[in-house]
């Protein structure tokens, strides 16, 4: 299929062609092009979206868990390499921040809302695998 398009330079005008008939078959040429674009360039990156998107709520599970105890948002201390801070929650929706000292396997602070007995076994768990030896 070939377009018609005007001439480039005003003054050779082509015999037989009218300025409207070539605009019209131009105002087809978007729509194509569109269309074309839509194919080879939207559809696969709303592909590439949805393997993206069913891959995003793996990532939201808990870290660890001990019991009804669950422990995430690890870090170290920027201080001491050997404590580590970390939120715990429980089935409850009771939720901590803890800095647990790794030598000694010590939770601070000692007594809160979460069960100490579960936090305390999240804590080393998180310490042993962080590489950190208890004492």
């Amino acid at each position: 299929m070939t377009l018609r398009t005007p001439p480039l330079h005003p003054g050779r005008r082509r015999s037989g062609l009218r300025w409207s008939a070539a605009w019209q078959n131009l105002s087809a040429a978007p729509l194509r092009s569109a269309h074309r674009l839509a194919r080879h360039l939207i559809r696969p990156l709303l592909l590439a979206l949805l393997l993206v998107g069913g891959v995003l709520p793996a990532m939201a599970s808990p870290g660890l868990c001990v019991g009804p105890v669950c422990g995430d948002e690890f870090s170290r201390s920027a201080q001491y390499h050997w404590q580590l801070r970390l939120r715990v929650n429980d089935q409850q929706g009771h939720r901590e921040r803890l800095v647990v000292d790794c030598r000694s396997s010590t939770l601070s602070p000692q007594q809160g809302l979460v069960d100490r007995g579960y936090a305390c076994a999240v804590a080393r768990r998180a310490c042993r695998l962080a590489g950190e030896k208890n004492g």
